[in-house]
């Protein structure tokens, strides 16, 4: 794989997993509950368990969006 191949994968991993990033916060902020309500159903869970659950899952998400994604394309971007 060239670095004109790889950057353009890289780009596009970012759009993604910055889009899903996106997508999960929203869900989080407007329809919290009805999430946690969902959820509830399948596990028993306090909801403020659940709130610790949610968003340390969305903050080691961002941190590997971060690692894995942003950062290497744009060590390619500086690079080339």
């Amino acid at each position: 794989m060239d670095l004109v191949t790889l950057k353009s994968v890289l780009m596009w991993c970012t759009v993604i997993n910055a889009a899903l990033l996106f997508l999960a916060f929203i869900f989080c902020a407007a329809a919290g509950n009805w999430i946690y309500g969902m959820h509830s159903r399948w596990l028993p869970i306090p909801r403020e368990a659940f709130n610790i659950a949610i968003y340390s899952f969305i903050g080691l998400y961002k941190i590997a969006f971060f690692v894995f994604n942003l950062v290497p394309y744009i060590a390619l971007c500086i690079a080339r």
